[in-house]
């Protein structure tokens, strides 16, 4: 065994800039992604291992066709930070306040006790000195909050008691970082290391950081979206959510904080918004790209070369990480009362390193711990455990499932009922249109994301199926091809007449209905092949505007006239606002005054 401890020039450069355009970069790492990552889709290993073999392959240790991977991870780290504000989104301050018990429970003693349990076992097993023995444990503690949440989340797991507890360990360990930073400086031996500020300095300084986003995200944030909201300027949200989480990473990263830290709790003052769903969709499709970028770069990173040099001891690191943090992430979730099932499910889950470890990890280095060699093991032994998580939860997958139930937290997704109808969102709009139809004695599939929503519509009888049903894969799995209409009743305008169109070829028999949100979205859904689309609150407006001039005397005649005059002139304003692709044409179509003439008799 080769004496890794203490600090050691290395004078490697496996990351110099590679003599390559953006351009040249950007279409090997988006090509080998597609190929992968659809690859180990195929094969059921997750999308995942799917970019960090895609990064191993083009990295400087395989084909060397793509370079300056600590570059790119750096930039990519965004990814995580726009993963954390969207779980931020989906928890309101007092939702947050109900998982106090498993934060500051389960999550400070898993850190502390597989930390303690990694740093003796490091140290029992190599030459490591106690303190580089404890500034490698503790990190190794942290698990890829970047991998586990899109595992939930692609799984329908996320919302559920499971997801809770899983992703209350995974925030403890976010803001573990920190503690851990404040005790690798202490054990620091670098001189320069001397004049830093003293622990207690940093736990203040982080929480005046954090009270000062909450301020700027009631007094700032929010009153920056409703300007925006009034003005009608739909693609500044995308600008303004992008500047938010920006703004609240680089606050905690001047201070030397975690920036992801930061924009969850950006995220979170915004969760009990009316924007909150607009900044979903808006930061959705960075946080996707930027995050299997990230994966990309780690396994760029991956140093082949150490591993060929000791593989012996990266694969025994890794089963010894993964091992460890399993027992004492099962042993702690039994204590809280967690079946054997669900916390074997969540020790697996869990067993990986995270990707905040190779920040420590330079860290130590930077201190005279470690040398820059047992630096990048450890990154390999890190991203070598991250690869083993999907083959775990495959491999388990029967241990974990109770036979007399559906496993903890999971959603059956949709099957081929034989259905002649398909509805694609159970939200106010689709219940309603679900009902009607069953009332005419139709049979309908029901579909939806919402997982909260999936639990309360069961406990009124209705079965809704989880699943993402803007997919043409999911849509054939639940029995589309089959059927004779199929209905989006999802809410903001998430569809584009690309999607439809695809749906309308692979399922030509189903007649397409789209709801959408207004004006705007039906113009953005031109030239979308489908029998009709309907504005949300079109014909409930013209409902109520029916019943208020009954009320006001009007004869039935006269009401029917008004109707048929506004029918008419917002069906012309709206065909001239389709043709000119734009809401703002046909102004003078609109009533802005009463029309006197339409009401006589």
């Amino acid at each position: 065994m080769v004496d890794l401890g203490g600090a050691r020039p290395d004078n490697r450069d496996v990351t110099a800039p590679h003599p390559a355009s953006i351009m040249h970069d950007g279409f090997l790492l988006l090509g080998f992604a597609l190929a992968f990552v659809l690859l180990f889709r195929r094969l059921g290993l997750g999308a995942t291992l799917g970019y960090l073999i895609a990064g191993a392959v083009l990295g400087p240790f395989v084909l060397g066709m793509v370079g300056d991977a600590e570059q790119k991870l750096g930039f990519a780290e965004l990814g995580i930070t726009l993963l954390l504000f969207l779980v931020g989104l989906e928890l309101d301050p007092s939702k947050l306040w109900k998982m106090k018990r498993d934060i500051l429970g389960f999550g400070l003693l898993q850190v502390s006790i597989s930390g303690l349990a990694l740093a003796g076992a490091i140290m029992l097993t190599t030459s490591f000195s106690p303190a580089a023995a404890l500034a490698l444990g503790l990190p190794l503690a942290l698990s890829s909050t970047a991998q586990v949440l899109p595992m939930l989340q692609s799984s329908g797991r996320l919302k559920t008691r499971f997801g809770e507890r899983a992703f209350s360990i995974l925030l403890f360990q976010d803001l573990s970082i920190i503690p851990l930073i404040t005790i690798i400086a202490a054990l620091s031996r670098n001189p320069a290391d001397v004049g830093g500020p003293p622990g207690w300095l940093l736990a203040l300084e982080t929480v005046a950081a954090i009270a000062g986003l909450v301020a700027a995200g009631r007094f700032l944030i929010r009153p920056l979206f409703r300007l925006i909201g009034n003005l009608g300027e739909r693609e500044m949200f995308i600008v303004a959510a992008l500047f938010t989480v920006m703004a609240a990473g680089a606050v905690m990263e001047f201070l030397g904080l975690s920036t992801a830290l930061g924009a969850f709790i950006a995220g979170v003052m915004l969760a009990d918004s009316p924007y909150r769903h607009e900044l979903e969709a808006d930061v959705e499709p960075f946080r996707s790209i930027l995050l299997g970028l990230f994966f990309l770069a780690v396994g760029m990173m991956l140093d082949l070369g150490a591993i060929a040099r000791d593989p012996l001891f990266v694969i025994g690191m890794a089963l010894m990480l993964i091992t460890v943090k399993a027992a004492v992430m099962f042993a702690l979730a039994r204590l809280f009362g967690v079946p054997w099932r669900g916390a074997l499910a969540l020790g697996l889950l869990l067993s990986q390193g995270g990707e905040f470890g190779f920040v420590l990890f330079g860290q130590a280095s930077h201190a005279l711990l470690i040398a820059p060699e047992a630096a990048s093991l450890f990154s390999a032994v890190v991203t070598l455990s991250m690869a083993t998580t999907p083959f775990l939860m495959i491999a388990t997958r029967r241990f974990r499932a109770d036979p007399s139930a559906a496993p903890q937290g999971t959603r059956e997704g949709p099957s081929n009922d034989g259905a002649n109808a398909l509805i694609v969102g159970y939200g106010r709009f689709g219940q309603a249109v679900g009902q009607v139809l069953q009332a005419a004695g139709i049979s309908v599939t029901l579909i939806d994301t919402d997982v909260e929503m999936i639990d309360v519509a069961g406990t009124f009888g209705a079965k809704v199926y989880f699943g993402d049903g803007t997919r043409i894969d999911m849509l054939r799995q639940a029995g589309a091809a089959d059927a004779e209409m199929i209905l989006f009743c999802i809410d903001k305008d998430q569809l584009d007449t690309p999607m439809l169109a695809a749906v309308h070829e692979a399922f030509p028999r189903a007649a397409l209905y789209v709801r959408t949100f207004d004006r705007r979205g039906f113009i953005a859904l031109r030239g979308a092949p489908v029998t009709l689309i309907m504005r949300e609150t079109f014909e409930s407006a013209i409902a109520m505007a029916r019943a208020a001039l009954d009320n006001a005397g009007l004869s039935n005649e006269a009401i029917t006239r008004a109707e048929t005059l506004f029918r008419a002139r917002d069906t012309e304003r709206l065909e001239l606002q389709v043709e000119a692709g734009d809401p703002r044409v046909a102004r003078d179509r609109i009533l802005t005054g009463p029309e006197p003439q339409e009401y006589g008799g």
